[in-house]
């Protein structure tokens, strides 16, 4: 006998095609007024794992062993916000460095080429997945275009800001700064990238290029270093990033 296939809201719903191009909730079952208990069951779980980037650890041990391949030096960072907590509660803290980063940093002789910093943010799992992968792409771009790098910066309780001191500190021409980014309910292991000509304490995020959604599921590693590679040569062209800083790779001709 044929097995019988039991059609159900969710399969005729006439969005359901929309599932191919997205991950966000549309074309969910109900029942009833509400949604169905699967749907309710993944939603859960969506926030589950969102709550546990959060929380989540850079692996600073592992990050540093595939990093000294660069030849370049390796520095460990923390911000003034000492712990999880303090970080989430105050901004502020995440944005500067602490005073050990900051003798650290002193020690460090001073370079005008390019400073990378990986940075947990709100998601330490995306840096742990995505942040070495890039750099092995990027970084043997900017080498061959002969541009200077001065260091790669391992930073634990940050946020963006940050950058710019540390990019100041170094005396470097240019800051990068992959970072994780705030998890959503269908994104949890998502990286951003944020890049600043001529970094300096107080700047606004005017000044800064993003790079958002790097992920598996998102922007490939790949695409996205290739597009920072872009942004690279454009901002030293120009001696300029953010607002005057357009992405005008693939614009037609």
């Amino acid at each position: 006998m044929a097995e019988i296939k039991k059609n159900t809201v969710e399969d005729q719903h006439p969005l359901n095609f929309l599932k191919e191009f997205t991950q966000a909730r549309i074309a969910l079952g109900h029942a009833g007024n509400g949604i169905s208990t699967k749907d309710a069951l993944a939603f859960k779980l969506a926030h589950a794992h969102a709550r546990d980037a959060v929380y989540s650890e850079m692996e600073t041990e592992r990050l540093y062993d595939e990093l000294i391949d660069f030849n370049l030096p390796v520095l460990p960072l923390h911000s003034q916000a000492t712990t999880r907590e303090k970080y989430l509660q105050r901004p502020d803290l995440g944005r500067l460095p602490d005073e050990t980063s900051l003798n650290r940093l002193a020690d460090q002789v001073q370079n005008n080429g390019i400073v990378f910093i990986i940075a947990d943010g709100l998601s330490a799992t995306a840096v742990n997945e995505n942040a070495v992968p890039l750099l092995h792409i990027v970084i043997p771009q900017l080498m061959a275009a002969n541009h200077k790098l001065t260091s790669i910066c391992i930073v634990e309780q940050r946020r963006v800001a940050i950058a710019d001191h540390i990019g100041a500190e170094l005396g470097a021409s240019l800051s990068v700064i992959l970072i994780g980014e705030r998890p959503g309910l269908s994104a949890a292991d998502s990286m951003g990238i944020y890049l600043t000509y001529n970094p300096q304490p107080g700047l606004s995020d005017d000044s800064r290029n993003c790079i958002s959604n790097i992920r598996k599921e998102g922007l490939p590693v790949e695409t996205a270093a290739n597009k920072l590679f872009y942004l690279i040569q454009e901002a030293f062209r120009l001696k300029l990033s953010g607002v005057g800083l357009k992405d005008n790779e693939h614009l037609l001709k």
